[in-house]
């Protein structure tokens, strides 16, 4: 049965983030993953991990100014050193917190920039940063996401549809990267909901790329609402996660179409209950 993990910058919205670690475990979640975790003390997200028994199972490296539209910066040109430097704090957080996955954003590719020169960057950067984060037991994964859709209007901080530009948008690209970097803490991030948004052939993505796997996503498409909204078949795919295998979270990155506690009866299946 898969492990799942509440993403806390999308559910449990209703309350004040440091409120969601509660939420979240009285609803079952062993897990929890959130992209930025550099705006609360660290010492404040360890108390609420300890206290409710929940395990960190992935945050994101530093992204620059997400404000003036940064969404990363291990592509981006020029670029390089404040890049580098930010992994200190991917070190701080992680081994504060106990996670062994850190989400290293590629970026977007702005007007004017060449893509072969961020296609040279990035390569450089991430076989930087998966040889940086070893010592400290911390792997690196790389996330294909989709490049036509933004920010959630007047949604809850970091909550995105999609980011316009973003420089990785298919599987086999970050598959390509990964070989070119040839570091084995370097490992693929997959996020059916972007996967379905950009490629289709979910469950042959999986069969193919499992073994390079580390961390999994879910959303509902369209819309990225719960699993159980839209197109995708997510039973028949959490059946085929077990099946290959998978020993990884799978993070519910979704934007609860109500309160996050309505629309959780997709889950009551996998122990996580509604109430």
């Amino acid at each position: 049965m898969p492990k799942f993990a509440a993403n806390l910058h999308y559910l449990f919205a209703e309350v004040p983030f440091l409120d969601r670690f509660e939420a979240a475990a009285r609803a079952g979640f062993k897990g929890v993953e959130f992209q930025v975790p550099y705006d609360f003390p660290k010492e404040e997200l360890r108390k609420r991990l300890d206290t409710y028994g929940l395990e960190m199972v992935l945050f994101d490296a530093p992204m620059g100014d997400w404000n003036k539209g940064d969404r990363g910066m291990t592509c981006v040109p020029g670029r390089e050193a404040e890049f580098r430097a930010s992994l200190e704090r991917v070190v701080e957080y992680g081994t504060a917190l106990g996670c062994e996955t850190v989400h290293v954003m590629a970026g977007v590719v702005g007007p004017g920039m060449d893509y072969e020169t961020c296609k040279r960057t990035y390569i450089a950067n991430l076989r930087h940063a998966a040889a940086f984060l070893e010592p400290h037991g911390i792997h690196v994964v790389i996330e294909p996401i989709n490049k036509r859709l933004g920010i959630v209007t007047n949604g809850p901080s970091y909550t995105t549809q999609g980011m316009h530009g973003y420089f990785l948008n298919h599987t086999a690209d970050a598959r390509a990267a990964i070989d070119a970097v040839n570091h084995p803490n370097l490992s693929l991030h997959l996020d059916c909901y972007h996967m379905q948004m950009l490629e289709g052939n979910l469950a042959d993505t999986l069969r193919e790329n499992v073994g390079r796997v580390r961390h999994i996503q879910i959303a509902g498409v369209p819309g990225r609402h719960e699993p159980d909204v839209g197109e995708i078949n997510y039973p028949f795919l959490f059946d085929l996660l077990d099946e290959l295998g998978y020993e990884g979270w799978v993070g519910c990155e979704y934007r609860p179409k109500g309160k996050t506690l309505e629309g959780l009866g997709w889950a009551g299946r996998y122990g996580i209950r509604a109430s």
